[in-house]
Parts: structure tokens; C-alpha cells; sequence
């Protein structure tokens, strides 16, 4: 650490003890609670210095009044100008790092920016081929998003890629605590037409997909599993499956990819089994797959008087809780599905299981599922244990970051 002796544009809010030992440890958010005081004139969305109650300087933030989060750590370097070659740094970092870990073909369906973990707090960029969307949940990316959105598109452009256009899905109430308006639409970038389409087509192991980045659920498709399919596909082959919250029948079409025998896609929403439905004619397989419109919690208890037809079931459900005061009713339910699962598996057969939320936490996920087990009079043999993909990457300090747990059993 550093005191700051020179004089700096930026005004400077001196926090606690508790705030300066969560920087110190990485996170990159200073809380309102944790300002003590601020000397300067600081105007929403703008940069401050964050310092300790001894003068040292922990970091450069945007300021936000409205917002529970304070500031949000942009940089921990004193000597580091906020300039359009800043930005552009921290854009050309994030693509090459997801072209290192993933691959010339794969960074082309992949989660490009992940706010903190890259640098870029409250900004989320995904691209499906020729396609961005964005989601801007800060209010400091949002007055930055003009500069940001044209940087990426003409990096990834001078690296050879073909980038149509930016699409905004701000509908999420969240932006409101940020003191934003919700909204999705284009992003008119300077001198360019907009484009009129709201769909286009990606490949993901081999598949093809129709994302409907417009009206789908987050940016359109959930890139985060990317790999767990793939460790799903290698134990598929000649197996019954059961797809529990399939959304547009990813994990189901993995599977049949790698040689289910048969595949069985269920969601409670008709639109997302339409997707799935069509996804598997697409690729050729709907002559191993059916999808059919059901609510999880009721399906497999009803299944459990009929006889056994699956030996491969997987679990991927939505977030069943967004804050930590439904931790409890969210793991009560994670537990429901998965002691009727492993009820309904034979000897033999194959449990994936996940939770994408991250306040069930690791703990309280392998917790449960020793007591699902225990109840189902069932022993688990753990074949992998995994979490989300790397274009995902996880930011040590940085707990929001790490959320997907993601595990593979056999029952035995």
C-alpha cells in the first residue's frame, strides 16, 4: 500500500477497518456503510479514490449513491489514467484470455466479459457467433458504454471475427438499485445500421442452436455448462435419460449426441420445449428425443409409481434462491429433486446435479445432497465434480464469482 502525497483529480473517501480488509483480500466493492467520509466533489458514475483511515490508497472506483455497492473497484494501480487506452487494455485482456483458455473455434460462442472477474464491474458481455449482448447493471459502465461496446467490437473485428451488432437485454430489475431504467434493444454503434434480426444460430459441442437473444431467458442461452454437457455426453451413450429443466434441451441433446438411446427434455415453460423440440430436429435427433411441457416437482413423484425408465437423470434447475434470507427454502426444494431422483435411478444408474446459485453455497449443495442420499437409502459414488466454465472465470476474493456447482454420481 501507498499514501497518496500528490494531488489527484479524483475525490477520496476514507473507509473502515471491515471495508479496507475486504479490498485487501480482493473483492473490488466498498459498501456505503464502510465511507466514513468524502472530501471532493463526487458526481454518480464518476471515478473516487478509495483510502484507509491512515491515508493509504487502496484503490480507484465509480461512485454510485444510489447504489447499496458504494464504489466499485476499477483499479488498485495509483498510477493508471481512466483513458480510452485503459479501457481498450481491459477488453483486449478478456479476449485473449477466453482465445488462450477455450480455443479458436469455442470463443466463438462464449461468455466475453464477467464484470469483476474481468476487471469491468457490472458489465456482462456474451457473444453467440456474430451477435454481443450486453447486460449493464452499474451505473459507471452504463454512462461507459458507448466507448466500451465500440472498443470490443472493433477488437474482436481486427482480430478476423464477424460482429453484426450489440444488443442490450437490460430488462432485469436489478438496474434499478443501480438507479436505472430497465430496457433491451440495439445499441446503435456510431456510423453503423442497426440490424433488425433477433435471432441467430450458434454451434456448442457439435450442436446447433437458434438462440432468441430478444426474448430468451438472460442474454438468450446459458453459456456457463458448456463443458459439464460434454462431461454429460461421454457417460450417455446407451442410456434412458430424464432432462429436468432443459430450457431449450442443451444438456438432452448433448446426450443424445453422445448415443443415448433415449432422451426425455422437460420444462414448465411450452416456449422453451418448443426450443428444445425444434432444437432436436435441427441437429437431427428428435428420433431419440422427446420434450414434453411439465412441472419437475410434480413429474417425479409421479414416476415413482410407474416403472423404472430412466437410468440417467440430470438436474439443472434455475436459481432457486437470489438472496441469502430463501437460502433455507431454496436448499429444501434442491433436496426434493434430487432424493426423488436418486428414488427414482436404479442401481447402477447416473445422477449430474447442479445449482447455478451462489448463495447455496458449496456447503450447503454437498450437504444437502449427503442428505438426499441418506433418505433415499441410496450410496453415491462420485465420478466428477466440476463448475463453470472457464469463459465464467472464477476471481479468488471474489465470492459472487464462484456460483455453479456442477456433479456427476453413480448409484450404489
Amino acid at each position: 500500500m501507498r499514501v497518496l502525497k500528490t494531488e489527484r483529480p479524483y475525490p477520496r473517501a476514507v473507509i473502515t477497518p471491515k471495508g479496507e480488509a475486504a479490498l485487501l483480500r480482493g473483492h473490488p466493492w466498498v459498501y456505503g456503510a464502510e465511507i466514513t467520509s468524502l472530501t471532493g466533489k463526487s458526481e454518480n458514475g464518476e471515478l473516487v479514490d478509495v483510502v484507509s483511515r491512515k491515508g493509504s490508497y487502496l484503490g480507484t472506483g465509480m461512485f454510485n449513491e444510489h447504489s447499496k455497492i458504494r464504489i466499485r473497484l476499477l483499479s488498485r494501480n495509483a498510477n493508471d489514467s481512466f483513458d480510452t487506452p485503459f479501457w481498450e487494455r481491459r477488453l483486449r485482456y478478456a479476449w485473449e484470455y477466453r482465445k488462450t483458455v477455450m480455443g479458436e473455434t469455442d470463443c466463438h460462442c462464449c461468455r466475453l466479459v464477467f464484470g469483476e472477474a474481468d476487471g469491468l464491474p457490472g458489465l456482462t458481455v456474451d457473444r453467440f457467433e456474430n451477435v454481443l449482448v450486453a447486460q449493464v447493471l452499474s451505473l459507471g459502465m452504463e454512462q461507459r458504454k458507448e466507448l466500451l461496446f465500440s472498443l470490443l467490437v472493433k477488437i474482436l473485428r481486427e482480430d478476423g471475427q464477424t460482429i453484426d451488432g450489440v444488443y442490450e437485454r437490460n430488462d432485469v430489475a436489478i438496474r434499478e438499485l443501480e438507479g436505472l431504467t430497465e430496457g433491451k434493444g440495439w445499441f446503435p454503434l456510431p456510423g453503423e445500421p442497426v440490424p433488425t434480426f433477433t435471432t441467430t444460430e450458434i454451434v456448442e459441442n457439435g450442436i446447433r442452436y437458434t438462440v432468441d437473444f430478444q426474448n430468451g431467458q438472460k442474454t438468450g442461452f446459458f453459456l456457463d455448462q458448456k463443458y459439464n454437457r460434454l462431461a454429460v455426453a461421454r457417460l450417455a451413450k446407451g442410456k434412458t435419460v430424464l432432462d429436468c429443466f432443459t430450457h431449450t434441451g442443451s444438456f438432452a441433446l448433448n446426450a443424445a449426441r453422445g448415443g443415448a438411446s433415449h432422451v426425455t427434455a422437460v420444462d414448465v415453460s411450452e416456449f422453451a420445449v418448443s426450443c428444445a423440440r425444434e432444437n432436436a430436429r435441427c441437429n437431427g435427433l428428435d428420433d431419440r428425443m422427446d420434450c414434453m411441457a411439465a412441472n419437475v416437482f410434480d413429474l417425479l413423484p409421479a414416476l415413482e409409481k410407474e416403472p423404472a425408465r430412466y437410468d440417467f437423470i440430470i438436474l439443472d434447475p434455475p436459481a432457486f434462491t437470489k438472496s441469502r434470507r430463501t437460502v433455507e427454502s431454496a436448499m429444501t426444494g434442491y433436496k426434493e429433486i434430487n432424493y426423488r431422483a436418486m428414488k427414482l435411478l436404479p442401481r447402477g444408474g447416473y445422477l449430474a446435479t447442479c445449482s447455478c446459485s451462489h448463495f447455496a453455497s458449496e456447503e450447503l449443495f454437498v450437504r444437502m445432497l449427503h442428505s438426499a442420499a441418506r433418505d433415499a437409502g441410496v450410496q453415491l459414488r462420485q465420478i466428477e465434480a466440476r463448475q463453470q466454465c472457464c469463459d465464467h472465470p472464477i476471481l479468488w476474493g471474489v465470492d459472487e464469482t464462484n456460483y455453479l456447482k456442477f456433479y456427476i454420481f453413480q448409484v450404489v
